[in-house]
């Protein structure tokens, strides 16, 4: 079995880390926003994150349209925490490509949120 490398993100800035096994998966400065809906509640918008693995890409009808998405999942413990966005066929939902979301049920606040 072959260990996968983990990224750490340092204790000096808050982070979201994956609820079943604490692998960090963003930084706070990566949030773009807390507006989105996952399949099981609220969910968040991520510019970036990491220990994250990425599933093939496939079109999806969802609340704003017509995307390509692919599942994301914690590279630590394969649990499925979002998705994300390949190509979205509508120009207002552009904004969305390369992005990321994680949804709240998967995730949990770490270091420095006092």
């Amino acid at each position: 079995m072959v260990k996968t490398f983990q990224a750490y993100l340092s204790n000096c800035h808050r982070t979201y880390s994956c609820i079943h096994c604490r692998a960090h998966l963003a930084n706070h400065d990566e949030l773009i926003s807390k507006s989105f809906q996952g399949s099981q509640g609220r969910a968040y918008l991520f510019n970036s994150v990491v220990n994250v693995g990425c599933g093939p890409a496939e079109e999806r009808v969802l609340l704003t349209g017509l995307h390509a998405v692919a599942d994301i999942y914690c590279e630590c413990c394969k649990t499925t925490l979002g998705w994300k966005y390949e190509h979205a066929f509508e120009s207002s939902q552009k904004y969305k490509e390369g992005k990321y979301i994680i949804e709240l049920a998967h995730m949990i606040k770490e270091n420095g949120w006092d």
